[in-house]
């Protein structure tokens, strides 16, 4: 079953960060239920836009976001300090989002991670940048399983991200991400694979019918997880038809439970 993590509590979006600057938990906890309706699994939450604040806003966020709905959530920061304080006020089985295998990054996120009860977002960067191939993104997916197999993680636990790039850059860089996926989905069984997927269409217009189309194709090659709007109600309906078209939804019942409750059909 296709997993989304609900993206919308970010304080780099503006009315988010307003609302948190403001201590404004009604708008928060609104969009919350929202997305939680709207077929969200993870609700992601980060608060690190406003420099100095941030744990005094993830504490703030986590408090309001669990007040308003029952799914897990997923804890997004660059700092394992406030990673680690942030676990120990989550009441479910959290995704921590993130590590990857640069090493100002890696090292102390494998340390915090030790013991720790949870899923994990990976990026396959390392300090060489971006990746430039399949083979690259791949090849780091394998060596941070097999880390983060050495602490403990069960593969099912794992969500390896191929790091979309812009289309508008390289005519190439939407079927690399792809192949990565295809690849790693039938090279490293078990896992699974997420991420943002805006970055396609940077620099295009009509970007959301480029996310949207890249988001299927993405599916079709075995993308299990994103992280992205759930009130796209277009989007849903195109996770929940692709996930049934790749074979993922037995005798096609999600997919007739969604049509039946009036998925968009336009």
């Amino acid at each position: 079953m296709f997993t989304v993590i609900g993206e919308r509590i970010n304080t780099t979006l503006k009315k988010v960060k307003a609302a948190v600057t403001a201590r404004d938990a009604e708008y928060i906890k609104y969009d919350v239920r929202k997305q939680t309706e709207a077929g969200a699994a993870y609700i992601d939450v980060n608060a690190g836009a406003r420099i100095g604040h941030e744990v005094e806003d993830m504490t703030w966020l986590l408090e309001a976001v669990q007040q308003a709905t029952n799914l897990p959530l997923c804890l997004d920061s660059p700092d394992p300090g406030v990673l680690e304080m942030a676990y120990g006020l989550v009441s479910k089985k959290p995704m921590i989002n993130s590590i990857s295998l640069e090493k100002d990054r890696f090292d102390p996120m494998i340390k915090y991670l030790q013991g720790k009860d949870c899923r994990i977002l990976a990026l396959c960067m390392d300090d060489s940048g971006m990746p430039k191939s399949a083979n690259d993104i791949v090849s780091r997916a394998k060596v941070l399983v097999a880390e983060l197999e050495k602490i403990g993680f069960a593969r099912d636990d794992i969500f390896l991200d191929p790091l979309v790039q812009p289309q508008g850059v390289d005519k190439s860089n939407g079927t690399m991400a792809m192949s990565a996926v295809r690849r790693i989905m039938t090279e490293i069984e078990g896992v699974h694979t997420t991420g943002g997927l805006s970055n396609i269409s940077f620099g295009l217009p009509q970007r959301r019918t480029i996310n949207r189309c890249f988001l299927s194709m993405m599916i079709a090659n075995g993308f299990d997880s994103a992280i992205m709007d759930p009130l796209d109600e277009v989007a849903m309906t195109q996770v929940i038809t692709a996930d049934m078209l790749a074979g993922n939804d037995d005798f096609c019942m999600r997919f007739i439970k969604a049509a039946r409750a009036g998925v968009r059909d336009d």
